[in-house]
Protein backbone atom coordinates (compact mmCIF):
# COMPACT_ATOMS: atom_id res chain seq x y z
CA UNK A 1 0.00 0.00 0.00
CA UNK A 2 1.33 3.42 -0.92
CA UNK A 3 2.40 5.68 1.91
CA UNK A 4 -0.20 8.47 1.84
CA UNK A 5 1.43 10.41 4.66
CA UNK A 6 3.90 13.24 3.98
CA UNK A 7 6.73 11.18 5.49
CA UNK A 8 8.77 10.79 2.30
CA UNK A 9 8.47 14.48 1.48
CA UNK A 10 9.66 15.45 4.97
CA UNK A 11 12.52 12.96 4.95
CA UNK A 12 13.62 14.02 1.48
CA UNK A 13 13.60 17.69 2.46
CA UNK A 14 15.68 17.01 5.59
CA UNK A 15 18.12 14.78 3.69
CA UNK A 16 18.59 17.38 0.98
CA UNK A 17 19.41 19.96 3.63
CA UNK A 18 22.09 17.84 5.32
CA UNK A 19 23.22 15.06 2.97
CA UNK A 20 23.26 16.78 -0.40
CA UNK A 21 25.91 19.36 0.68
CA UNK A 22 28.05 16.41 1.76
CA UNK A 23 27.92 15.07 -1.80
CA UNK A 24 25.39 12.29 -1.32
CA UNK A 25 22.81 11.54 -4.01
CA UNK A 26 19.26 10.31 -3.61
CA UNK A 27 18.31 7.10 -5.44
CA UNK A 28 15.41 8.29 -7.53
CA UNK A 29 12.60 9.24 -5.18
CA UNK A 30 13.43 6.55 -2.65
CA UNK A 31 14.53 6.67 0.99
CA UNK A 32 18.05 5.67 -0.08
CA UNK A 33 21.03 8.03 -0.40
CA UNK A 34 24.52 7.03 -1.50
CA UNK A 35 27.99 8.37 -0.82
CA UNK A 36 29.97 7.40 -3.92
CA UNK A 37 33.61 6.67 -3.12
CA UNK A 38 34.41 4.99 -6.43
CA UNK A 39 35.09 1.40 -5.42
CA UNK A 40 32.86 1.49 -2.34
CA UNK A 41 29.65 3.23 -1.36
CA UNK A 42 28.33 4.67 1.83
CA UNK A 43 24.63 3.82 1.98
CA UNK A 44 21.99 5.70 3.95
CA UNK A 45 18.48 4.30 4.25
CA UNK A 46 15.66 6.03 6.06
CA UNK A 47 14.07 2.70 6.84
CA UNK A 48 10.28 2.52 6.79
CA UNK A 49 8.44 0.86 9.68
CA UNK A 50 5.26 -1.14 9.18
CA UNK A 51 3.27 2.08 9.48
CA UNK A 52 4.13 5.66 8.55
CA UNK A 53 7.42 6.90 9.94
CA UNK A 54 11.12 6.21 9.58
CA UNK A 55 14.24 4.76 11.13
CA UNK A 56 17.85 5.09 10.00
CA UNK A 57 20.38 2.56 8.71
CA UNK A 58 23.84 3.63 7.57
CA UNK A 59 26.57 1.34 6.26
CA UNK A 60 29.02 0.64 3.46
CA UNK A 61 29.29 -1.79 0.57
CA UNK A 62 32.30 -2.90 -1.47
CA UNK A 63 31.68 -2.74 -5.20
CA UNK A 64 33.91 -5.75 -5.92
CA UNK A 65 30.68 -7.67 -5.26
CA UNK A 66 29.16 -7.62 -8.73
CA UNK A 67 25.53 -7.09 -7.69
CA UNK A 68 22.59 -5.07 -8.99
CA UNK A 69 21.27 -3.87 -5.63
CA UNK A 70 22.53 -1.88 -2.69
CA UNK A 71 23.76 -3.96 0.24
CA UNK A 72 25.26 -3.36 3.67
CA UNK A 73 28.65 -5.03 4.15
CA UNK A 74 29.67 -2.74 7.00
CA UNK A 75 27.07 -1.43 9.42
CA UNK A 76 27.70 1.97 10.93
CA UNK A 77 24.45 2.59 12.77
CA UNK A 78 20.89 1.41 13.14
CA UNK A 79 18.34 3.70 14.70
CA UNK A 80 14.92 2.46 15.76
CA UNK A 81 12.03 3.88 13.76
CA UNK A 82 9.90 6.76 14.90
CA UNK A 83 6.25 6.84 13.95
CA UNK A 84 4.66 9.70 12.06
CA UNK A 85 1.79 11.37 13.87
CA UNK A 86 1.79 14.94 12.62
CA UNK A 87 4.07 17.03 10.43
CA UNK A 88 5.06 19.22 13.37
CA UNK A 89 5.95 16.16 15.44
CA UNK A 90 7.83 14.29 12.70
CA UNK A 91 9.81 17.09 11.03
CA UNK A 92 12.31 17.53 13.92
CA UNK A 93 12.79 13.74 13.98
CA UNK A 94 13.60 13.69 10.26
CA UNK A 95 16.11 16.50 10.74
CA UNK A 96 17.71 14.60 13.61
CA UNK A 97 17.94 11.42 11.50
CA UNK A 98 19.66 13.43 8.77
CA UNK A 99 22.16 14.90 11.23
CA UNK A 100 22.90 11.39 12.50
CA UNK A 101 23.36 10.22 8.91
CA UNK A 102 25.90 12.99 8.28
CA UNK A 103 27.86 11.97 11.38
CA UNK A 104 27.91 8.32 10.38
CA UNK A 105 28.77 8.94 6.73
CA UNK A 106 31.63 11.16 7.89
CA UNK A 107 32.78 8.41 10.26
CA UNK A 108 32.83 5.89 7.40
CA UNK A 109 34.86 8.25 5.23
CA UNK A 110 37.35 8.71 8.05
CA UNK A 111 37.46 4.97 8.73
CA UNK A 112 38.07 3.97 5.10
CA UNK A 113 40.12 6.73 3.43
CA UNK A 114 42.30 4.23 1.51
CA UNK A 115 42.78 0.54 0.85
CA UNK A 116 45.26 -0.12 3.69
CA UNK A 117 42.64 1.14 6.15
CA UNK A 118 40.00 -1.12 4.61
CA UNK A 119 42.38 -4.09 4.68
CA UNK A 120 43.25 -3.44 8.31
CA UNK A 121 39.56 -3.34 9.25
CA UNK A 122 38.60 -6.44 7.25
CA UNK A 123 41.50 -8.50 8.56
CA UNK A 124 40.84 -7.50 12.17
CA UNK A 125 37.35 -8.99 12.23
CA UNK A 126 37.01 -12.36 13.99
CA UNK A 127 36.65 -15.36 11.70
CA UNK A 128 33.03 -16.51 11.64
CA UNK A 129 32.17 -19.93 10.26
CA UNK A 130 29.59 -19.60 7.52
CA UNK A 131 30.33 -15.93 6.80
CA UNK A 132 32.44 -16.53 3.72
CA UNK A 133 32.08 -12.98 2.41
CA UNK A 134 34.12 -11.77 5.40
CA UNK A 135 37.08 -13.86 4.23
CA UNK A 136 36.42 -13.06 0.56
CA UNK A 137 36.56 -9.31 1.25
CA UNK A 138 39.64 -9.62 3.46
CA UNK A 139 41.36 -11.67 0.77
CA UNK A 140 40.69 -9.12 -1.95
CA UNK A 141 41.83 -6.21 0.21
CA UNK A 142 45.00 -8.10 1.19
CA UNK A 143 45.83 -8.87 -2.44
CA UNK A 144 45.21 -5.25 -3.46
CA UNK A 145 47.70 -3.94 -0.87
CA UNK A 146 50.33 -6.45 -1.99
CA UNK A 147 50.05 -9.15 0.69
CA UNK A 148 49.44 -12.34 -1.32
CA UNK A 149 50.17 -14.74 1.55
CA UNK A 150 47.50 -13.19 3.74
CA UNK A 151 45.16 -13.01 0.73
CA UNK A 152 45.54 -16.75 0.11
CA UNK A 153 44.93 -17.51 3.78
CA UNK A 154 41.58 -15.74 3.58
CA UNK A 155 40.72 -17.25 0.21
CA UNK A 156 41.41 -20.72 1.59
CA UNK A 157 38.79 -20.11 4.28
CA UNK A 158 36.25 -19.36 1.54
CA UNK A 159 37.18 -22.56 -0.30
CA UNK A 160 36.77 -24.65 2.85
CA UNK A 161 33.12 -23.63 3.19
CA UNK A 162 30.53 -26.30 2.34
CA UNK A 163 29.19 -25.46 -1.13
CA UNK A 164 25.56 -26.29 -0.35
CA UNK A 165 24.05 -23.52 -2.49
CA UNK A 166 24.64 -22.19 -6.02
CA UNK A 167 25.76 -18.77 -4.73
CA UNK A 168 28.50 -20.42 -2.67
CA UNK A 169 29.67 -22.38 -5.72
CA UNK A 170 29.84 -19.12 -7.66
CA UNK A 171 31.70 -17.36 -4.83
CA UNK A 172 34.23 -20.16 -4.67
CA UNK A 173 34.76 -20.04 -8.43
CA UNK A 174 35.65 -16.35 -8.14
CA UNK A 175 37.85 -17.12 -5.15
CA UNK A 176 39.83 -19.76 -7.07
CA UNK A 177 40.39 -17.23 -9.83
CA UNK A 178 41.65 -14.68 -7.32
CA UNK A 179 43.76 -17.24 -5.46
CA UNK A 180 45.60 -18.05 -8.69
CA UNK A 181 46.53 -14.40 -9.33
CA UNK A 182 46.97 -13.24 -5.71
CA UNK A 183 50.72 -12.61 -6.16
CA UNK A 184 50.20 -10.55 -9.33
CA UNK A 185 49.15 -7.13 -8.05
CA UNK A 186 48.39 -5.75 -11.52
CA UNK A 187 46.22 -8.74 -12.36
CA UNK A 188 44.28 -8.44 -9.09
CA UNK A 189 43.79 -4.71 -9.61
CA UNK A 190 42.56 -5.31 -13.16
CA UNK A 191 40.15 -8.03 -11.92
CA UNK A 192 38.73 -5.79 -9.20
CA UNK A 193 38.49 -2.77 -11.52
CA UNK A 194 36.56 -4.82 -14.06
CA UNK A 195 34.13 -6.11 -11.42
CA UNK A 196 33.68 -2.69 -9.83
CA UNK A 197 32.86 -1.17 -13.22
CA UNK A 198 30.33 -3.96 -13.84
CA UNK A 199 28.72 -3.42 -10.45
CA UNK A 200 28.57 0.35 -10.98
CA UNK A 201 26.87 -0.20 -14.32
CA UNK A 202 24.29 -2.51 -12.75
CA UNK A 203 23.60 0.08 -10.06
CA UNK A 204 23.21 2.85 -12.64
CA UNK A 205 26.37 4.67 -11.55
CA UNK A 206 28.97 6.33 -13.78
CA UNK A 207 32.09 4.32 -14.70
CA UNK A 208 34.85 4.16 -12.10
CA UNK A 209 36.73 7.45 -11.84
CA UNK A 210 38.80 7.08 -8.67
CA UNK A 211 41.72 4.65 -8.79
CA UNK A 212 41.58 1.66 -6.51
CA UNK A 213 44.28 2.55 -4.02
Amino acid sequence: MADRSPVLRIITSAAREFLKPLGLAQRGRSRLWIDDQGWWLGVVEFTPPRTAGSGLYVGAMWLWHDVDRLAFRVDAVRTNPELFRTEDQFTPLALDFSRQAVANVTALREKFPALPDVARYLRSRPVRQGFLWDSFDAGIASALIGDPDMARDHFERVLREDAFAPWIVEAQEKTRELYAIAADHDAVTAWVTRVVDSCRSKLGLDPLVLAIN
